[in-house]
């Protein structure tokens, strides 16, 4: 009896480790189908089978991306399927009869780390960094650096938003991280 409830209690534990193992790679899927665009942001566009409409992109500082023909397309706070629709939908206005676009982000906006880290500044994202990531990329924290007392600020300068955070939490593309002076 005792073998038979352990087998199955071991049972259970190992299909929900698969589960919430599952349920992570959807939230991540999800999260990047969901990143907005902004400024700093290189998109790459292809038009299948016009090359003189396809390339590398950077996103202006007014959130633009400036395109041939069409001209400037606000993409700012759009995710990169909203993109390909508006692009999509720009060519077809007049331009080509059925444009196939494709909208991929190559590279991100920096994040940028200040606070009590040993080389404070602007870094390239990379794809699933957290705060512990974050923090060596800086150079690693001073003997002041207080791993209890980190936040994030997310978002442009109108909608800025401060997360408090911890080794473990996800940064995003433009966060600030700022990790703060412990005091003795």
């Amino acid at each position: 009896m005792s073998t038979s409830l352990n087998r199955t209690i071991t049972s259970i534990i190992i299909m929900l480790t698969i589960l919430s193992g599952m349920f992570a790679m959807t939230a991540h899927a999800i999260a990047q189908t969901l990143y907005a665009l902004d400024s700093g942001d290189t998109l790459r566009i292809t038009v299948f089978g016009e090359p003189d409409l396809s390339g590398d992109f950077t996103i202006d500082a007014q959130g633009r991306l400036n395109l041939a023909l069409i001209g400037p397309v606000v993409v700012r706070g759009q995710t990169a399927d909203q993109t390909r629709a508006l692009i999509h939908d720009a060519y077809q206005d007049g331009y080509l009869r059925h444009p196939d676009v494709t909208v991929e982000v190559i590279a991100f906006r920096p994040f940028f780390i200040v606070g009590e880290v040993n080389q404070p500044g602007s870094y390239d994202y990379v794809p699933g960094m957290n705060v512990l990531n974050a923090i060596a990329i800086g150079g690693g924290m001073t003997y002041r650096g207080d791993e209890d007392d980190i936040e994030i600020l997310r978002g442009n300068d109108t909608a800025r938003v401060s997360i408090p955070a911890n080794l473990a939490t996800i940064v995003m593309p433009g966060d600030i991280v700022r990790v703060a002076e412990r005091y003795f």
